[in-house]
Protein backbone atom coordinates (compact mmCIF):
# COMPACT_ATOMS: atom_id res chain seq x y z
CA UNK A 1 0.00 0.00 0.00
CA UNK A 2 1.63 3.24 -1.13
CA UNK A 3 -0.15 5.82 0.99
CA UNK A 4 -0.06 6.28 4.77
CA UNK A 5 -3.01 4.58 6.49
CA UNK A 6 -4.74 7.07 8.78
CA UNK A 7 -6.05 5.15 11.81
CA UNK A 8 -9.00 6.88 13.48
CA UNK A 9 -9.59 6.34 17.17
CA UNK A 10 -11.28 7.89 20.16
CA UNK A 11 -8.81 9.45 22.58
CA UNK A 12 -9.51 7.35 25.69
CA UNK A 13 -6.69 5.19 27.06
CA UNK A 14 -8.43 1.96 26.04
CA UNK A 15 -9.31 3.21 22.55
CA UNK A 16 -5.71 4.32 22.00
CA UNK A 17 -4.40 0.94 23.20
CA UNK A 18 -6.62 -0.81 20.68
CA UNK A 19 -5.65 1.56 17.86
CA UNK A 20 -1.94 1.15 18.64
CA UNK A 21 -2.40 -2.64 18.53
CA UNK A 22 -3.81 -2.35 15.02
CA UNK A 23 -1.08 0.12 14.09
CA UNK A 24 1.63 -2.27 15.28
CA UNK A 25 0.21 -5.17 13.27
CA UNK A 26 -0.13 -3.09 10.10
CA UNK A 27 3.38 -1.70 10.40
CA UNK A 28 4.70 -5.22 10.97
CA UNK A 29 3.23 -6.03 7.54
CA UNK A 30 5.14 -3.12 6.02
CA UNK A 31 2.44 -0.43 5.93
CA UNK A 32 3.00 3.18 6.94
CA UNK A 33 0.45 4.45 9.44
CA UNK A 34 -0.47 7.43 11.57
CA UNK A 35 -2.91 7.63 14.50
CA UNK A 36 -5.68 10.23 14.22
CA UNK A 37 -7.48 10.76 17.56
CA UNK A 38 -10.93 12.11 16.70
CA UNK A 39 -12.78 14.46 19.03
CA UNK A 40 -16.50 14.92 19.58
CA UNK A 41 -19.22 15.03 16.94
CA UNK A 42 -19.50 18.78 17.42
CA UNK A 43 -16.01 19.23 15.99
CA UNK A 44 -17.02 17.65 12.68
CA UNK A 45 -18.99 19.29 9.89
CA UNK A 46 -21.66 17.48 7.88
CA UNK A 47 -23.70 18.79 5.01
CA UNK A 48 -26.72 16.66 5.90
CA UNK A 49 -28.53 15.26 8.92
CA UNK A 50 -26.57 12.40 10.44
CA UNK A 51 -29.66 10.18 10.69
CA UNK A 52 -29.87 10.03 6.89
CA UNK A 53 -26.60 8.10 6.91
CA UNK A 54 -27.82 5.57 9.46
CA UNK A 55 -25.22 6.69 12.02
CA UNK A 56 -26.36 5.66 15.48
CA UNK A 57 -23.71 4.32 17.87
CA UNK A 58 -22.99 6.51 20.88
CA UNK A 59 -19.33 5.36 20.91
CA UNK A 60 -18.80 5.01 17.16
CA UNK A 61 -20.63 7.83 15.38
CA UNK A 62 -17.75 10.35 15.57
CA UNK A 63 -15.44 7.93 13.76
CA UNK A 64 -18.21 7.01 11.30
CA UNK A 65 -18.47 10.66 10.32
CA UNK A 66 -14.70 10.97 9.99
CA UNK A 67 -14.69 7.94 7.65
CA UNK A 68 -17.49 9.32 5.50
CA UNK A 69 -15.75 12.69 5.35
CA UNK A 70 -12.57 10.80 4.31
CA UNK A 71 -10.59 12.33 7.17
CA UNK A 72 -9.37 8.85 8.18
CA UNK A 73 -8.86 5.59 6.28
CA UNK A 74 -9.84 3.09 8.97
CA UNK A 75 -11.55 3.29 12.36
CA UNK A 76 -10.80 1.02 15.32
CA UNK A 77 -13.66 0.06 17.65
CA UNK A 78 -14.59 -2.25 20.47
CA UNK A 79 -16.93 -4.45 18.44
CA UNK A 80 -19.48 -4.67 21.27
CA UNK A 81 -20.01 -0.88 20.92
CA UNK A 82 -20.70 -1.03 17.17
CA UNK A 83 -24.39 -0.98 16.09
CA UNK A 84 -25.45 -4.19 14.34
CA UNK A 85 -26.37 -2.19 11.22
CA UNK A 86 -23.40 -0.19 9.90
CA UNK A 87 -23.90 3.22 8.26
CA UNK A 88 -24.28 3.38 4.49
CA UNK A 89 -20.94 2.89 2.74
CA UNK A 90 -19.06 1.62 5.82
CA UNK A 91 -18.03 -2.04 6.13
CA UNK A 92 -16.26 -4.29 8.61
CA UNK A 93 -12.71 -4.72 7.31
CA UNK A 94 -11.41 -7.10 9.97
CA UNK A 95 -11.90 -8.47 13.48
CA UNK A 96 -8.77 -9.15 15.52
CA UNK A 97 -8.32 -12.28 17.62
CA UNK A 98 -10.61 -11.97 20.59
CA UNK A 99 -9.39 -11.15 24.09
CA UNK A 100 -11.01 -12.07 27.42
CA UNK A 101 -14.77 -12.32 26.88
CA UNK A 102 -15.78 -12.23 30.53
CA UNK A 103 -17.10 -9.61 32.92
CA UNK A 104 -15.00 -9.04 36.04
CA UNK A 105 -16.15 -8.20 39.55
CA UNK A 106 -13.77 -5.85 41.34
CA UNK A 107 -14.50 -5.85 45.09
CA UNK A 108 -13.48 -3.47 47.88
CA UNK A 109 -12.24 -5.87 50.57
CA UNK A 110 -13.28 -9.48 50.01
CA UNK A 111 -15.98 -11.66 48.47
CA UNK A 112 -17.84 -12.43 51.70
CA UNK A 113 -20.57 -9.97 50.81
CA UNK A 114 -21.78 -12.38 48.10
CA UNK A 115 -23.33 -14.50 50.84
CA UNK A 116 -24.94 -11.52 52.55
CA UNK A 117 -28.47 -10.27 52.02
CA UNK A 118 -27.49 -6.63 51.53
CA UNK A 119 -24.77 -5.46 49.16
CA UNK A 120 -24.25 -2.65 46.65
CA UNK A 121 -22.80 -3.34 43.19
CA UNK A 122 -21.98 -0.60 40.66
CA UNK A 123 -22.42 -1.04 36.93
CA UNK A 124 -23.36 1.15 33.99
CA UNK A 125 -24.64 -1.83 32.02
CA UNK A 126 -28.29 -2.85 32.00
CA UNK A 127 -27.24 -6.38 30.97
CA UNK A 128 -24.87 -6.74 33.94
CA UNK A 129 -27.43 -5.21 36.30
CA UNK A 130 -30.17 -7.62 35.24
CA UNK A 131 -27.99 -10.72 35.49
CA UNK A 132 -26.61 -9.68 38.88
CA UNK A 133 -30.09 -9.07 40.33
CA UNK A 134 -31.30 -12.36 38.87
CA UNK A 135 -28.55 -14.17 40.80
CA UNK A 136 -28.58 -11.89 43.89
CA UNK A 137 -32.15 -10.50 44.07
CA UNK A 138 -31.70 -8.83 47.49
CA UNK A 139 -28.69 -6.80 46.42
CA UNK A 140 -28.82 -3.21 45.15
CA UNK A 141 -27.23 -1.94 41.94
CA UNK A 142 -26.12 1.64 41.29
CA UNK A 143 -25.05 3.33 38.08
CA UNK A 144 -21.45 4.19 37.30
CA UNK A 145 -19.98 6.05 34.31
CA UNK A 146 -16.61 7.22 33.07
CA UNK A 147 -13.43 5.62 31.77
CA UNK A 148 -11.86 2.63 33.54
CA UNK A 149 -9.58 4.69 35.81
CA UNK A 150 -12.45 6.95 36.82
CA UNK A 151 -14.69 4.01 37.68
CA UNK A 152 -11.96 2.33 39.73
CA UNK A 153 -11.46 5.58 41.65
CA UNK A 154 -15.22 5.91 42.26
CA UNK A 155 -15.29 2.37 43.64
CA UNK A 156 -12.39 3.11 45.96
CA UNK A 157 -14.03 6.30 47.29
CA UNK A 158 -17.53 4.81 47.69
CA UNK A 159 -19.32 2.56 50.15
CA UNK A 160 -20.08 0.04 47.40
CA UNK A 161 -19.10 -3.58 47.81
CA UNK A 162 -17.92 -3.94 44.23
CA UNK A 163 -18.21 -2.89 40.61
CA UNK A 164 -18.37 -4.84 37.34
CA UNK A 165 -15.99 -4.21 34.42
CA UNK A 166 -15.17 -5.86 31.11
CA UNK A 167 -12.19 -8.13 31.77
CA UNK A 168 -10.62 -7.28 28.41
CA UNK A 169 -10.53 -3.55 29.13
CA UNK A 170 -8.89 -3.99 32.54
CA UNK A 171 -6.37 -6.47 31.15
CA UNK A 172 -5.39 -4.43 28.12
CA UNK A 173 -4.51 -1.43 30.28
CA UNK A 174 -2.83 -3.51 32.97
CA UNK A 175 -5.37 -2.35 35.55
CA UNK A 176 -6.84 -5.66 36.75
CA UNK A 177 -6.79 -5.40 40.58
CA UNK A 178 -5.80 -8.33 42.77
CA UNK A 179 -9.20 -8.02 44.42
CA UNK A 180 -11.15 -9.17 41.36
CA UNK A 181 -12.69 -12.29 39.89
CA UNK A 182 -14.07 -13.21 36.47
CA UNK A 183 -17.82 -13.87 36.46
CA UNK A 184 -17.91 -17.12 34.53
CA UNK A 185 -21.69 -17.41 35.04
CA UNK A 186 -22.51 -14.01 33.49
CA UNK A 187 -23.31 -14.06 29.75
CA UNK A 188 -21.23 -11.29 28.12
CA UNK A 189 -22.36 -8.62 25.70
CA UNK A 190 -22.38 -9.70 22.06
CA UNK A 191 -18.81 -9.39 20.67
CA UNK A 192 -17.32 -8.45 24.04
CA UNK A 193 -13.53 -8.62 24.00
CA UNK A 194 -13.23 -8.20 20.21
CA UNK A 195 -11.56 -5.32 18.32
CA UNK A 196 -13.06 -4.39 14.96
CA UNK A 197 -11.67 -2.32 12.09
CA UNK A 198 -14.09 -0.38 9.87
CA UNK A 199 -13.47 1.38 6.57
CA UNK A 200 -15.33 2.67 3.54
CA UNK A 201 -16.57 0.02 1.13
CA UNK A 202 -14.92 2.01 -1.65
CA UNK A 203 -11.50 2.05 0.06
CA UNK A 204 -10.06 -1.08 -1.57
CA UNK A 205 -6.50 -0.36 -0.40
CA UNK A 206 -7.49 -0.31 3.27
CA UNK A 207 -9.72 -3.36 2.83
CA UNK A 208 -6.82 -5.34 1.37
CA UNK A 209 -4.39 -4.18 4.06
CA UNK A 210 -6.73 -5.06 6.94
CA UNK A 211 -7.93 -8.39 5.54
CA UNK A 212 -4.66 -9.99 6.66
CA UNK A 213 -5.43 -9.05 10.28
CA UNK A 214 -8.81 -10.79 10.30
CA UNK A 215 -9.20 -13.71 12.73
CA UNK A 216 -11.75 -16.02 11.16
CA UNK A 217 -12.84 -17.83 14.32
CA UNK A 218 -13.51 -14.54 16.09
CA UNK A 219 -15.29 -13.18 13.02
CA UNK A 220 -17.65 -16.19 12.91
CA UNK A 221 -18.38 -16.17 16.65
CA UNK A 222 -19.03 -12.43 16.95
CA UNK A 223 -21.19 -12.40 13.82
CA UNK A 224 -23.44 -15.04 15.41
CA UNK A 225 -23.70 -13.07 18.66
CA UNK A 226 -24.48 -9.82 16.85
CA UNK A 227 -27.10 -11.52 14.71
CA UNK A 228 -28.87 -12.67 17.88
CA UNK A 229 -28.81 -9.09 19.18
CA UNK A 230 -30.01 -7.71 15.84
CA UNK A 231 -32.93 -10.16 15.70
CA UNK A 232 -34.15 -9.23 19.18
CA UNK A 233 -33.33 -5.56 19.62
CA UNK A 234 -35.94 -4.11 17.21
CA UNK A 235 -36.72 -0.95 19.14
CA UNK A 236 -36.26 -2.50 22.59
CA UNK A 237 -33.83 -1.76 25.39
CA UNK A 238 -33.94 -5.22 26.97
CA UNK A 239 -30.75 -6.57 28.57
CA UNK A 240 -29.38 -9.08 26.04
CA UNK A 241 -26.30 -11.29 26.35
CA UNK A 242 -24.82 -13.67 23.80
CA UNK A 243 -21.78 -15.92 23.58
CA UNK A 244 -20.66 -18.15 20.72
CA UNK A 245 -17.45 -20.16 20.53
CA UNK A 246 -15.97 -22.88 18.34
CA UNK A 247 -14.79 -26.15 19.85
CA UNK A 248 -13.96 -29.34 17.96
CA UNK A 249 -15.55 -28.04 14.74
CA UNK A 250 -18.80 -27.16 16.50
CA UNK A 251 -20.45 -23.83 17.28
CA UNK A 252 -21.68 -23.55 20.87
CA UNK A 253 -24.12 -20.69 21.49
CA UNK A 254 -25.71 -19.25 24.64
CA UNK A 255 -28.18 -16.35 24.41
CA UNK A 256 -30.07 -14.64 27.22
CA UNK A 257 -32.78 -11.97 27.55
CA UNK A 258 -33.87 -10.53 30.90
CA UNK A 259 -36.06 -7.86 32.43
CA UNK A 260 -34.02 -4.93 33.81
CA UNK A 261 -34.81 -5.91 37.41
CA UNK A 262 -33.66 -9.47 36.78
CA UNK A 263 -36.93 -11.07 37.86
CA UNK A 264 -37.52 -12.61 34.42
CA UNK A 265 -34.99 -14.52 32.35
CA UNK A 266 -35.17 -16.52 29.13
CA UNK A 267 -32.15 -18.49 27.93
CA UNK A 268 -31.44 -20.40 24.73
CA UNK A 269 -28.53 -22.80 24.20
CA UNK A 270 -27.74 -24.58 20.94
CA UNK A 271 -24.86 -26.47 19.33
CA UNK A 272 -24.33 -26.97 15.59
CA UNK A 273 -21.58 -28.23 13.34
CA UNK A 274 -19.37 -25.52 11.88
CA UNK A 275 -20.66 -24.84 8.40
CA UNK A 276 -24.14 -26.10 9.31
CA UNK A 277 -24.83 -23.41 11.89
CA UNK A 278 -26.68 -20.90 9.72
CA UNK A 279 -30.09 -21.48 11.35
CA UNK A 280 -28.70 -21.62 14.88
CA UNK A 281 -29.52 -18.00 15.75
CA UNK A 282 -32.98 -18.16 14.20
CA UNK A 283 -33.74 -21.27 16.25
CA UNK A 284 -32.66 -19.52 19.46
CA UNK A 285 -34.63 -16.38 18.69
CA UNK A 286 -37.73 -18.46 17.96
CA UNK A 287 -37.24 -20.26 21.28
CA UNK A 288 -36.90 -16.98 23.20
CA UNK A 289 -39.99 -15.49 21.57
CA UNK A 290 -42.03 -18.66 22.09
CA UNK A 291 -41.26 -18.49 25.82
CA UNK A 292 -42.69 -15.00 26.16
CA UNK A 293 -39.65 -13.08 24.96
CA UNK A 294 -41.79 -10.74 22.87
CA UNK A 295 -43.69 -9.56 25.94
CA UNK A 296 -40.46 -9.30 27.93
CA UNK A 297 -38.79 -7.17 25.27
CA UNK A 298 -41.88 -5.01 24.82
CA UNK A 299 -42.21 -4.23 28.51
CA UNK A 300 -38.64 -3.07 28.94
CA UNK A 301 -38.94 -0.11 26.61
CA UNK A 302 -41.29 1.87 28.88
CA UNK A 303 -40.22 3.42 32.16
CA UNK A 304 -43.08 3.90 34.58
CA UNK A 305 -43.68 7.53 35.49
CA UNK A 306 -41.08 8.86 33.08
CA UNK A 307 -41.49 11.80 30.73
CA UNK A 308 -42.50 10.88 27.17
CA UNK A 309 -40.80 12.42 24.13
CA UNK A 310 -41.90 11.79 20.53
CA UNK A 311 -39.66 11.85 17.45
CA UNK A 312 -41.14 12.85 14.08
CA UNK A 313 -38.78 10.42 12.36
CA UNK A 314 -38.50 6.73 13.17
CA UNK A 315 -35.51 6.21 15.47
CA UNK A 316 -33.16 3.25 15.40
CA UNK A 317 -32.53 1.17 18.55
CA UNK A 318 -29.07 2.74 18.85
CA UNK A 319 -30.53 6.24 18.76
CA UNK A 320 -33.08 5.35 21.45
CA UNK A 321 -30.25 4.14 23.66
CA UNK A 322 -28.80 7.68 23.70
CA UNK A 323 -31.68 9.10 25.77
CA UNK A 324 -31.28 9.32 29.53
CA UNK A 325 -33.23 6.91 31.72
CA UNK A 326 -35.74 9.53 32.82
CA UNK A 327 -37.38 9.47 29.40
CA UNK A 328 -39.73 7.25 27.45
CA UNK A 329 -39.25 7.72 23.73
CA UNK A 330 -41.66 6.97 20.91
CA UNK A 331 -41.22 7.63 17.20
CA UNK A 332 -42.83 7.37 13.79
CA UNK A 333 -42.36 8.96 10.37
CA UNK A 334 -44.50 12.10 10.18
CA UNK A 335 -43.93 12.44 6.43
CA UNK A 336 -43.78 9.86 3.66
CA UNK A 337 -43.04 10.35 -0.02
CA UNK A 338 -44.10 8.75 -3.31
CA UNK A 339 -42.87 9.45 -6.87
CA UNK A 340 -45.24 11.37 -9.17
CA UNK A 341 -45.70 10.69 -12.88
CA UNK A 342 -43.67 13.28 -14.80
CA UNK A 343 -44.97 14.01 -18.31
CA UNK A 344 -42.55 12.89 -21.08
CA UNK A 345 -42.84 16.28 -22.79
CA UNK A 346 -41.28 17.88 -19.70
CA UNK A 347 -38.23 15.64 -19.88
CA UNK A 348 -37.74 15.87 -23.64
CA UNK A 349 -36.78 19.51 -23.28
CA UNK A 350 -33.19 20.43 -22.47
CA UNK A 351 -32.73 21.54 -18.86
CA UNK A 352 -29.74 23.87 -18.68
CA UNK A 353 -29.70 24.35 -14.88
CA UNK A 354 -31.19 21.57 -12.75
CA UNK A 355 -31.76 21.79 -8.99
CA UNK A 356 -32.29 18.63 -6.90
CA UNK A 357 -32.57 19.10 -3.14
CA UNK A 358 -33.17 15.56 -1.86
CA UNK A 359 -32.72 11.83 -2.41
CA UNK A 360 -36.49 11.67 -3.02
CA UNK A 361 -36.05 13.91 -6.06
CA UNK A 362 -33.37 11.64 -7.51
CA UNK A 363 -35.48 8.52 -6.96
CA UNK A 364 -38.53 10.14 -8.53
CA UNK A 365 -36.63 11.22 -11.66
CA UNK A 366 -35.18 7.76 -12.21
CA UNK A 367 -38.53 6.10 -11.52
CA UNK A 368 -39.96 7.99 -14.50
CA UNK A 369 -37.07 7.93 -16.99
CA UNK A 370 -33.84 6.06 -17.73
CA UNK A 371 -30.73 8.16 -17.28
CA UNK A 372 -29.97 8.19 -21.03
CA UNK A 373 -33.23 10.11 -21.63
CA UNK A 374 -32.29 12.95 -19.28
CA UNK A 375 -31.18 16.18 -20.94
CA UNK A 376 -29.51 17.81 -17.93
CA UNK A 377 -26.62 20.17 -18.71
CA UNK A 378 -25.66 21.47 -15.26
CA UNK A 379 -26.82 19.99 -11.95
CA UNK A 380 -26.89 21.66 -8.53
CA UNK A 381 -27.70 19.83 -5.28
CA UNK A 382 -28.44 20.19 -1.59
CA UNK A 383 -26.58 17.79 0.69
CA UNK A 384 -23.58 15.53 0.23
CA UNK A 385 -25.71 12.40 0.12
CA UNK A 386 -27.85 13.81 -2.68
CA UNK A 387 -24.72 14.84 -4.55
CA UNK A 388 -23.20 11.38 -4.18
CA UNK A 389 -26.42 9.73 -5.38
CA UNK A 390 -26.74 12.04 -8.38
CA UNK A 391 -23.15 11.46 -9.43
CA UNK A 392 -23.57 7.70 -9.07
CA UNK A 393 -26.81 7.47 -11.04
CA UNK A 394 -27.23 10.56 -13.22
CA UNK A 395 -24.08 12.59 -13.81
CA UNK A 396 -21.61 15.14 -12.41
CA UNK A 397 -22.74 17.85 -9.99
CA UNK A 398 -21.35 21.34 -10.46
CA UNK A 399 -22.04 22.63 -6.95
CA UNK A 400 -23.71 21.56 -3.71
CA UNK A 401 -24.68 23.41 -0.52
CA UNK A 402 -25.84 22.28 2.91
CA UNK A 403 -29.34 23.78 2.54
CA UNK A 404 -31.68 25.18 -0.10
CA UNK A 405 -31.28 28.81 0.97
CA UNK A 406 -27.48 28.64 0.63
CA UNK A 407 -27.81 27.03 -2.78
CA UNK A 408 -30.23 29.72 -3.94
CA UNK A 409 -27.77 32.45 -2.93
CA UNK A 410 -24.98 30.64 -4.79
CA UNK A 411 -27.10 30.36 -7.93
CA UNK A 412 -27.93 34.07 -7.83
CA UNK A 413 -24.24 34.94 -7.79
CA UNK A 414 -22.60 32.29 -9.95
CA UNK A 415 -25.12 30.48 -12.18
CA UNK A 416 -24.95 30.85 -15.95
CA UNK A 417 -28.34 31.72 -17.43
CA UNK A 418 -31.61 32.99 -15.97
CA UNK A 419 -33.71 29.80 -15.64
CA UNK A 420 -33.62 26.72 -13.42
CA UNK A 421 -35.56 23.44 -13.41
CA UNK A 422 -36.40 22.58 -9.81
CA UNK A 423 -37.37 18.94 -9.17
CA UNK A 424 -39.30 19.21 -5.94
CA UNK A 425 -42.20 17.94 -3.84
CA UNK A 426 -45.79 19.13 -3.95
CA UNK A 427 -45.21 20.37 -0.40
CA UNK A 428 -42.16 22.57 0.10
CA UNK A 429 -41.30 25.21 2.63
CA UNK A 430 -37.79 26.21 1.59
CA UNK A 431 -36.70 29.68 0.43
CA UNK A 432 -35.11 28.67 -2.87
CA UNK A 433 -37.89 29.60 -5.35
CA UNK A 434 -38.61 32.92 -3.61
CA UNK A 435 -34.95 33.97 -3.55
CA UNK A 436 -34.50 33.11 -7.23
CA UNK A 437 -37.70 34.94 -8.27
CA UNK A 438 -36.60 38.02 -6.32
CA UNK A 439 -33.40 38.02 -8.36
CA UNK A 440 -35.17 37.66 -11.72
CA UNK A 441 -34.37 33.99 -12.18
CA UNK A 442 -37.25 31.98 -13.63
CA UNK A 443 -38.02 28.75 -11.76
CA UNK A 444 -39.74 25.82 -13.48
CA UNK A 445 -41.06 23.81 -10.54
CA UNK A 446 -41.45 20.14 -11.52
CA UNK A 447 -43.35 18.20 -8.83
CA UNK A 448 -41.38 14.99 -9.01
CA UNK A 449 -42.79 13.43 -5.85
CA UNK A 450 -45.63 13.85 -3.38
CA UNK A 451 -45.22 14.30 0.34
CA UNK A 452 -47.87 12.78 2.55
CA UNK A 453 -48.41 14.20 6.02
CA UNK A 454 -48.99 11.21 8.29
CA UNK A 455 -48.36 12.33 11.87
CA UNK A 456 -50.52 10.38 14.32
CA UNK A 457 -52.70 11.90 17.02
CA UNK A 458 -50.38 12.01 20.01
CA UNK A 459 -51.31 11.54 23.64
CA UNK A 460 -51.75 14.65 25.78
CA UNK A 461 -48.96 13.36 28.04
CA UNK A 462 -46.32 14.00 25.37
CA UNK A 463 -44.06 16.77 26.73
CA UNK A 464 -41.85 17.30 23.70
CA UNK A 465 -41.60 16.50 20.00
CA UNK A 466 -38.41 16.29 17.95
CA UNK A 467 -38.72 17.91 14.52
CA UNK A 468 -36.30 17.48 11.59
CA UNK A 469 -37.89 19.69 8.91
CA UNK A 470 -40.61 22.33 8.56
CA UNK A 471 -42.80 19.68 6.87
CA UNK A 472 -42.76 17.51 10.00
CA UNK A 473 -44.19 20.47 11.93
CA UNK A 474 -46.91 20.95 9.34
CA UNK A 475 -47.75 17.27 9.60
CA UNK A 476 -47.88 17.40 13.41
CA UNK A 477 -50.28 20.35 13.40
CA UNK A 478 -52.88 18.51 11.33
CA UNK A 479 -53.95 16.40 14.33
CA UNK A 480 -52.20 17.93 17.33
CA UNK A 481 -52.04 21.15 19.30
CA UNK A 482 -48.67 22.90 19.75
CA UNK A 483 -48.79 22.75 23.56
CA UNK A 484 -45.52 20.83 24.03
CA UNK A 485 -41.87 21.79 23.56
CA UNK A 486 -40.50 21.68 20.01
CA UNK A 487 -36.95 20.33 19.72
CA UNK A 488 -35.63 21.34 16.28
CA UNK A 489 -32.72 20.05 14.19
CA UNK A 490 -31.87 23.43 12.66
CA UNK A 491 -32.81 27.07 12.35
CA UNK A 492 -35.14 26.68 9.33
CA UNK A 493 -37.18 24.11 11.27
CA UNK A 494 -37.11 26.31 14.38
CA UNK A 495 -38.29 29.30 12.33
CA UNK A 496 -41.44 27.38 11.38
CA UNK A 497 -41.88 26.06 14.93
CA UNK A 498 -41.82 29.56 16.45
CA UNK A 499 -44.96 30.41 14.49
CA UNK A 500 -46.90 27.88 16.55
CA UNK A 501 -45.01 26.72 19.68
CA UNK A 502 -44.26 28.75 22.80
CA UNK A 503 -41.27 26.60 23.75
CA UNK A 504 -38.74 26.06 20.92
CA UNK A 505 -35.22 24.70 21.33
CA UNK A 506 -32.62 24.36 18.54
CA UNK A 507 -29.79 21.82 18.27
CA UNK A 508 -26.22 23.10 17.96
CA UNK A 509 -25.46 20.97 14.90
CA UNK A 510 -27.90 19.43 12.37
CA UNK A 511 -27.78 15.83 13.57
CA UNK A 512 -30.36 13.64 15.23
CA UNK A 513 -27.82 12.96 18.02
CA UNK A 514 -27.57 16.67 18.69
CA UNK A 515 -31.36 16.89 19.01
CA UNK A 516 -31.27 13.96 21.45
CA UNK A 517 -28.59 15.76 23.46
CA UNK A 518 -30.83 18.85 23.47
CA UNK A 519 -33.67 16.78 24.93
CA UNK A 520 -31.41 15.16 27.53
CA UNK A 521 -30.16 18.57 28.71
CA UNK A 522 -33.74 19.50 29.57
CA UNK A 523 -34.13 16.46 31.83
CA UNK A 524 -30.85 16.24 33.72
Amino acid sequence: MSKIIRIGTRDSDLALWQAKTVQSQLEHLGHQTVLVPVKSTGDLVLNQPIYELGITGVFTRTLDIALINEEIDIAVHSLKDVPTALPEGIVQAAVLKRGNIRDTLVFKTNEEFLAQKDAIIATGSLRRQAQWLNRYPTHTTVGIRGNINTRLEKLEESDWNGAIFAAAGLGRLGLTPEDSVNLEWMVPAPAQGAIMIATLKSNTESLEACAVLNHEETEISTAIERRFLNKLEGGCSAPIGALAYIKEEEIHFHGIVLSPDGTKKIEAKRTAKLGEHHTLVDDCVEFVLSRGGKNLIGTTAKIEGATTIFSSKLLSPGQKDLFNNKLNVESSDFIKTAANRIKPIVMKATHKNVVITSKNGVDAILTNFPVEDLNFETIYCVGRRTKRLVEQKIGPVKHTEKNAKALANHLVEFMDGSEVSYFCSDIRMDDLPAILHENNIKVQEIEAYSTKLEAPKLADSIEGVMFYSPSTIQSFLEKNKPSCTAYCIGESTAKEARKHFKQVRVAKIPTVESVIELVNQNYI
